[in-house]
């Protein structure tokens, strides 16, 4: 069966709640027709979902969280691993102060009892020249790995998420590569190591398959496609199938779905207090605009989905979440038992 593909590009932004991910490009990919989800759930079943690699029983629910959330709101018993965004980087190789230092070790403490891993995610969008700069020479390289090395260590951090948008094929991508290979070099053993990345690994030239035995897993940024559509459940799966394609182990891919809409970028809470119907359904009118999301149902068929292909959720970001029992990070946590 023949897989759809997609030129996209994601980005990670932390502006705050009102803007989520901007996106540098989107092309529109055709559609065949709208389905349902009760056939989307069979054709699961009947399109290859078995899984053919050996399977963990570990299901990853790893949240990005930003300075903006107040600590109370972060549901730890729900997940696995918080990425705390962003610390950035410098061309010379050494690592910006980061303003909201209290808060990270709030966070790390908050989560030990859970048993939830905090890792730190250097970059984001924007930061692609620093990274190039700081990647290609063997100097600025040294140094980045040993100010991130000696960060984590200072607080007792479980790793570091690397989210460069986006190294390209060539010079680029070997930076990246070496630079993948020199973090997991200089990291104490069990130290966490992984990387956002496009969707489309097709279009991810830049992330050689020289890494996939490095990290310990990659976020797949499965979201800013089509404005009416950015999410679909059929872009979920051609994600996972586009890396597992390319030799990575189903357990090291992890789905990244949005807490947001398109094309407004509204956080689903807000769209859930300008209308209840927003948990019923995929589309509401907010502002006169119809925004396309991702609500309960269709989160709970991407769990099922990567269940069966991959190693568990990403979430874009927390902060944008609804409250108490209409959260979706509720949604997909109780799934994934």
């Amino acid at each position: 069966m023949e897989r759809a593909c997609w030129p996209i590009a994601e980005q990670h932004v932390d502006y705050g709640e009102g803007a989520i991910v901007q996106t540098r490009h989107a092309n529109l990919f055709r559609r065949t027709a709208r389905i349902s989800s009760l056939l989307l759930t069979c054709a699961l079943l009947l399109t290859g979902c078995t899984p053919t690699q050996p399977r963990s029983t570990t299901f990853r629910l790893v949240a990005y969280v930003t300075h903006s959330l107040p600590l109370a709101s972060i549901e730890f018993s729900h997940l696995t691993h918080v990425n705390f965004a962003f610390m950035k980087p410098n061309a010379d190789g050494s690592i910006r102060p980061l303003g909201a230092i209290g808060k990270l070790d709030r966070i790390v403490a908050a989560a030990k009892p859970y048993g939830v891993k905090v890792l730190i995610a250097v970059g984001g969008w924007g930061w692609d020249d620093e990274f190039e700069a700081l990647a290609e020479s063997t100097d600025s390289r040294a140094r980045f790995v040993q100010e991130i090395a000696a960060f984590i260590a200072r607080h007792k951090l479980d790793g570091v998420d690397l989210d460069w948008e986006y190294p390209n094929l060539g010079a680029s991508g070997e930076a990246f590569t070496a630079l993948v290979r020199d973090l997991r070099a200089a990291l104490p053993t069990g130290t966490l190591l992984t990387a956002a990345v496009l969707a489309d690994a097709s279009n991810a030239g830049g992330v050689s398959e020289e890494i996939f035995p490095l990290v310990d897993y990659l976020n797949l940024m499965a979201y800013d496609g089509p404005a009416s559509d950015h999410s679909s459940l059929s872009m979920a799966r051609s994600s996972l199938d586009s890396w597992v394609a390319r030799g990575l182990s189903r357990d090291k891919a992890i789905l990244g779905v949005p807490f947001y809409s398109r094309p407004g970028g509204v956080s689903y809470r807000r769209l859930l207090q300008s209308d209840a119907a927003a948990a019923r359904g995929d589309r509401i009118v907010y502002g006169g605009v119809e925004q396309n999301y991702n609500g309960p149902a269709t989160m709970r068929l991407k769990v099922a989905l990567t269940k069966e292909l991959g190693g568990g959720i990403m979430v874009w970001e927390l902060l944008h979440d609804a409250p108490g029992d209409d959260a979706l990070l509720k949604v997909i946590w109780e799934a994934a038992q």
